[in-house]
């Protein structure tokens, strides 16, 4: 199986939003877990870090036939990113969004989040069990 992550604007900066709270998780951190993780489920996984909706959506558009699913960490985009969104309805794909819980959140919650449909599923959470409960729900 075949998974794109997408991760958002400033997700870059998760140890300096972590340090605040005295458990420093950084991306680099997560991206080995998820990593790790996806070894144990027999995953190919390719991910992207951007800030850029042009990066992003070059992302999504060009492994569109590779990828089975996708997994988004939306930060800032969940609220007003439409252009994204509509790619995701374009694209079809079975989808895992990942909001983490109030400590670790970048001010788009759940509950804010623009980022909804049949295909998209949301998760919630700490940054290391949300995308593992995410990597296995895509799994299936």
């Amino acid at each position: 199986m075949n998974i794109l992550i997408l991760q958002g604007p400033n997700l870059n900066l998760l140890g300096v939003k972590s340090s605040t709270i005295q458990k420093k998780i950084t991306l680099n951190k997560l991206n080995k877990h998820i990593k790790n993780y996806s070894k144990t489920l027999n995953l190919n996984i390719k991910i992207l870090q951007t800030h850029k909706e042009f990066q992003a959506l070059n992302f999504l558009q060009r492994n569109r036939n590779w990828a089975n699913r996708l997994m988004i960490i939306p930060t800032s985009w969940a609220k007003n990113n439409f252009t994204i969104l509509e790619t995701l309805h374009l694209i079809n794909i079975k989808t895992a969004s990942i909001y983490f819980n109030k400590k670790y959140s970048f001010g788009t919650s759940l509950n804010d989040s623009i980022f909804l449909s049949k295909n998209i599923k949301s998760f919630k959470g700490e940054p290391f069990k949300v995308c593992l409960d995410a990597l296995t729900y895509l799994s299936c």
